[in-house]
């Protein structure tokens, strides 16, 4: 009896491991750039996050998405504004947060601002302005901000005057 129901135990543990279940649970997401045909799953997520889709076709070269199988999981964009750029469109999906992905999303995006020469970063948020100082964004006016930035649709039109507005100098640009 002792062998029967060692013998199913172990047959238990292999179905599970094979589980399409769990294999989201085991898979780790891929950070890769967006690609065109992502527009759809990129603006659903944003969607879900309740983030503005305006800007967000001309700007998905810039975007950085996580992946996980054929699922997007993830999103930060990187719009580039001359020798600034607009750090937008963050989002996780809700299974994956609080899992250090939107962490690497942004160090990703920042990363790929510096490689390009950016000199500085600038963002709008209602809801994240304690988390982006970890990055080194600190509250600026809005009236700080360079005309590049202030004629992206995200901030002409898609973000309240009410959101927070951040900036951080790029390594390269100092």
């Amino acid at each position: 009896m002792h062998d029967v129901a060692r013998q199913i135990l172990f047959s238990t543990v292999i179905d599970m491991s094979i589980s399409d279940d769990l294999s989201p649970t085991l898979a780790a997401p891929t950070l890769r750039p967006a690609r065109a045909d992502d527009l759809v799953a990129v603006e659903q997520l944003l969607t879900a996050s309740q983030l503005p889709l305006d800007g967000v076709r001309e700007a998905l070269p810039g975007f950085i998405v996580a992946e996980v199988g054929a699922d997007i999981v993830g999103v930060a964009g990187l719009e580039v504004c001359c020798d600034n750029a607009l750090l937008r469109s963050v989002a996780v999906r809700d299974a994956w947060r609080s899992q250090g992905l939107g962490r690497a999303l942004v160090t990703r995006t920042i990363a790929d601002a510096e490689a390009r020469g950016i000199n500085a970063l600038y963002l709008l948020t209602t809801t994240a302005d304690r988390y982006f100082p970890t990055f080194g964004f600190r509250t600026i006016a809005r009236e700080a901000v360079p005309e590049d930035i202030r004629a992206t649709a995200e901030f002409r039109e898609a973000c309240p005057a009410s959101a927070t507005v951040m900036c951080r100098e790029c390594a390269s640009g100092a």
